[in-house]
Parts: C-alpha cells; structure tokens; sequence
C-alpha cells in the first residue's frame, strides 16, 4: 500500500471525507500534518503545492490535490491503481 500524507486541519469537513474515502479504498495510515496546529506548515504546503486550500493530498510522490480532485480520480478508476503501486 502507497505511502499517504495529507495537509489537514483539525475542523475540515473536506479533509474528514477525503479521509473517509481513502479508508474506504483500504488505506488503514494517513500521515497528516496539521498546518493549523504545527507553525510553518502552511508556508510548506503552498511552497510545496502551489496551493492554498487543505486538504492537499499526497500518494507517494504523487500530488493528488484536494478532495474534489480525490473525488475526480476516484471516479475515473485511477485512485485504487495509484494507492496498489
């Protein structure tokens, strides 16, 4: 199973149903990192992802993006192959 890092904040309902979706695809360990409660975090999730808005999600080195993107590959059938690689 992929390594996933996810860019969270404690109260992002996003975050918890990005969450919810990758548990349901069978990933038991999401490594989050809190930028609302670890300082510097957030300048290194936009420096990282060019983008402002959590969750921002990670699958190995692969930049998923947020929950609708998430959502997006999910659907297309990809989500399920990148997390198996």
């Amino acid at each position: 199973m992929a390594r996933v890092v996810m860019y969270s904040t404690v109260v992002c309902p996003y975050c918890q149903m990005a969450e919810r979706l990758l548990k349901s695809r069978g990933v038991e360990t999401i490594e989050k990192i809190l930028i609302d409660r670890e300082p510097g975090k957030r300048e290194e999730m936009m420096s990282r992802t060019g983008r402002r808005t959590v969750p921002q999600i990670y699958i190995d080195d692969t930049h998923v993006g947020g929950f609708d993107d998430l959502s997006a590959l999910d659907r297309q059938g990809g989500l399920v192959p990148l997390l198996a690689a």
